[in-house]
């Protein structure tokens, strides 16, 4: 095997398992503190709030998921050893569950609070948010296991 064969997936591994890792960190803040905060913001600083949360996340979030995508394709196309295909599809596909969950049910509600409160957007976005964070969260165990030194 060459140093190139084993280079490329270990490097995929780490940035998965960095990012990932780093995600779930984020989505578990954001789900236990921040967005239950966000109905004591009050009515009249709401949607600058909101707005404001929107980009400020966005700055966090997105070069953290865009490689973590990048290195889940790449592990589940190329895994760091044949057994470990299966896990790494596993992931990828709890990665597919976030993506969707994110733009079929939290961005439109982010959306809709950026015109102004409403608790039962709010309530929703709460309730629906623990599908990623669910998924953020199995997704921790398969990075590790996909970063472990093949043997």
């Amino acid at each position: 095997m060459s140093a190139e064969a084993v280079v490329l997936p270990g490097v995929a591994a780490l940035i998965h398992l960095v990012s990932t890792l780093m995600m779930a960190g984020v989505i578990l803040f954001v789900q236990v503190v921040h967005y239950p905060l966000k109905a004591r913001v009050g009515a009249d600083a709401f949607s600058g709030y909101q707005r404001g949360h929107t980009l400020r996340t966005s700055w966090v979030v997105v070069p953290l998921m865009v490689p973590e995508l990048a290195s889940a394709a790449w592990l589940a196309a190329l895994p760091p050893a044949p057994t470990l295909r299966p896990l790494a599809w596993a992931g990828l596909a709890l990665l597919g569950v976030i993506w969707l969950s994110t733009a079929l049910l939290q961005a439109p509600d982010h959306g809709r609070l950026g015109k102004g409160f409403d608790d039962r957007i709010h309530r929703r976005l709460v309730r629906t948010n623990w599908i990623r964070t669910a998924a953020w969260l199995l997704r921790v165990p398969v990075a590790v296991v996909l970063a472990l030194p093949a043997s």
